[in-house]
C-alpha cells in the first residue's frame, strides 16, 4: 500500500480528475427506487454540468428532487461527489466547453435539459489508509 496522500494533495489530484475526466457515474433516486448511469460531463471550477434526455430516470430524478451523487475514478482511487442539482439554460462559453469536452452536443437535440451540480461534499481516497480523512470538500467549501 502506498503511504497516504495529505488533504492538500488529495484535493490537488481531485482537481485534476474534474478538469480533465469526462465521464461519471451518476446516481439518482425517486423514492426507494435508485438509478445509476454513466455520463460525461463538463467542470467549469464551482460545478460540474450534465445532460441527458428528458425522459430518462436520471433527468425526471434531477428535476424532481436535486439529490445526486457522482463517482469519478477506479475503485483504488475514487472521487465521490455529493451535490445538488438543479437545471439550467447554459451560457453559450458553458455548452461549447461541454460540447468540446464530451464530444457530445445536447444542445442541438431537443428535449436535452443541462443540469448544474453544485457539489457540497467532495471526498478522495485510494486505500483504508486515506479513509479516515478523505473528505476534501464539506458544506461547498474546500478543506
Amino acid at each position: 500500500m502506498d503511504e497516504a496522500r495529505t488533504r492538500d494533495q488529495r484535493r490537488a489530484d481531485t482537481l485534476r480528475r474534474l478538469e480533465n475526466d469526462v465521464d461519471a457515474w451518476v446516481a439518482t433516486a425517486s423514492g426507494d427506487v435508485p438509478y445509476l448511469v454513466p455520463l460525461s460531463f463538463h467542470w467549469d471550477g464551482e460545478a460540474l454540468y450534465l445532460s441527458t434526455l428528458e425522459t430518462n430516470p436520471t433527468a425526471r430524478n434531477l428535476a424532481a428532487n436535486g439529490r445526486v451523487r457522482l463517482s469519478l475514478g477506479e475503485t483504488r482511487d475514487v472521487v465521490l461527489v455529493e451535490g445538488t442539482a438543479t437545471e439550467v439554460a447554459p451560457s453559450p462559453s458553458v455548452v461549447t466547453a461541454f460540447a468540446a469536452r464530451t464530444g457530445f452536443d445536447p444542445s442541438r437535440l431537443a428535449r436535452y435539459p443541462y443540469f448544474r451540480v453544485v457539489p457540497t461534499v467532495i471526498q478522495a481516497w485510494r486505500e483504508v489508509n486515506e479513509i479516515k480523512d478523505r473528505d476534501v470538500m464539506r458544506d461547498g467549501e474546500w478543506i
